[in-house]
């Protein structure tokens, strides 16, 4: 009963920056953790960041200091932003939401459709 949705993708120049959007929608009230991640052609998907319910975030080692991971409540909306982009940061970037319906039962994962982020000049 929760849905993401992405935007923001799209070509950008090295040292560039690009802000990535995720809109929630359905039972948002029961979503614990929001996060992006990340993946390369023909390699694994990786976490890039992640933010918790109470505003607690979590970073890659490859991206702190340079991705920002925030949540705009009123809107029901995650962003990732990403500054000082490097080539290595190319790749189909994907929300994901963790959610369950209580405490109780086991917790579901809502996932958005990727959106690409290629970093060239």
């Amino acid at each position: 009963q929760v849905q993401v949705v992405e935007s923001g993708g799209g070509l950008v120049q090295p040292g560039g920056s690009l802000t990535l959007s995720c809109a929630a929608s359905g039972s948002v009230a029961n979503i614990y953790v929001m996060g992006w991640h990340r993946q390369a052609p023909g390699k694994p998907r990786e976490v890039v960041a992640a933010i918790t319910k109470d505003g607690n975030t979590n970073y890659a080692d490859s991206v702190k200091g340079r991705f920002t991971i925030s949540e705009d409540t009123v809107q029901k909306t995650a962003y990732l932003r990403l500054s000082n982009l490097k080539p290595e940061d190319t790749g189909v970037y994907y929300c994901n939401a963790v959610w369950s319906p209580s405490r109780a039962e086991p917790v579901s994962e809502a996932w958005g459709q990727g959106t690409q982020v290629t970093v060239s000049s």
